[in-house]
């Protein structure tokens, strides 16, 4: 388990290259939902994804000897836009395997950022195993996506961003791929407000999640198809599942119909662009899914790198 001082000490860390987003609200929102809701948009943040805060993380922790043999992740393209930012600010190599259906803009803007892309079959081959075998070849540093205390205690600075600037919140959604950025903002949340209460969010097709906290231990489910590409993980990560099980109230599963209509709601009404995993959290809280008794809620938009054909469908 990590601690609060964690993610404190890495947004110290990662100050000179994150930005602070703004937590935005909507009248509209407030009044279909019957809740105060603050959206805390990450969208907006350095490669368009909360993922920098992980990402840059690691990398600033790795040892300086070890840093010029460079860096290699495996990512479908928010975790690997990250890399191959933070590498570059460092001056080192970022290779980074990516599925060969990965949406067009993340795999542009990896390559325009400075990174090494190599593709993959993701229904046929195992990101893993050629991610641990290039590091191992070229003695690079392997950054994963999200299992590892360095990656979630990053992506825990951004609930601690938002409680410093809506404190009084009596929930949290967050939602959920391979668990680094619920399990980080679940700990700081708990640590900041011990009575918050956290609640995750997976599309239908891809509920490893839901079904591994039912079944009390990670469960593996087939490559999921769903709209929401960030959040396609078939099984929980080893290292942030046991604080999913300790810190995670509940978590709601939502259509991919249901993601669509949160993306066009931030579009048309917010004048905001989302991406289908960043919209997740809202297409739960709009299909009703959260307690009754909750009134104030904060949500994580984590992301707004969508492709242009994915916007029209709306």
């Amino acid at each position: 388990m990590v601690a609060l001082s964690d993610i404190q000490h890495a947004a110290s860390r990662i100050s000179s290259i994150a930005h602070r987003t703004p937590a935005m609200s909507s009248r509209i929102f407030n009044t279909r939902t019957g809740v105060q809701a603050f959206f805390k948009c990450e969208n907006l943040q350095r490669g368009g994804a909360f993922k920098i805060r992980g990402a840059a993380n690691f990398i600033y922790s790795i040892p300086k000897d070890d840093l010029p043999r460079g860096v290699v992740a495996f990512s479908s393209g928010n975790h690997a836009q990250a890399v191959a930012i933070a590498a570059a600010s460092v001056g080192i190599p970022a290779t980074i395997v990516m599925p060969d259906d990965a949406p067009q803009s993340k795999l542009e803007a990896t390559r325009n950022y400075g990174a090494h892309v190599v593709m993959y079959d993701r229904f046929r081959e195992s990101r893993e195993e050629i991610g641990r075998r290039m590091a191992a070849e070229t003695g690079a540093t392997l950054v994963p996506p999200y299992d590892h205390e360095w990656i979630l205690t990053g992506q825990g600075t951004a609930a601690l961003e938002l409680l410093n600037d809506v404190p009084d919140l009596d929930a949290l959604v967050v939602c959920i791929g391979g668990g680094g950025l619920i399990s980080g903002c679940a700990t700081a949340a708990k640590a900041l407000r011990p009575g918050i209460r956290v609640f995750g969010v997976e599309p239908e097709d891809a509920n490893d999640t839901y079904l591994s906290i039912r079944a009390g231990h990670p469960v593996e489910i087939p490559i999921p198809r769903t709209i929401a590409d960030g959040l396609r993980a078939p099984k929980p990560g080893a290292v942030t599942f046991p604080i999913i099980q300790k810190l995670v109230d509940d978590v709601f599963l939502v259509s991919d119909d249901e993601i669509r209509e949160a993306m066009r709601f931030f579009l048309t009404r917010m004048k905001i662009v989302a991406e289908p995993s960043g919209a997740t959290p809202a297409a739960a809280v709009l299909a009703g899914k959260l307690p009754k008794d909750v009134q104030r809620v904060g949500m994580i938009i984590s992301g707004g790198n969508v492709d242009l054909d994915v916007l029209h469908t709306l």
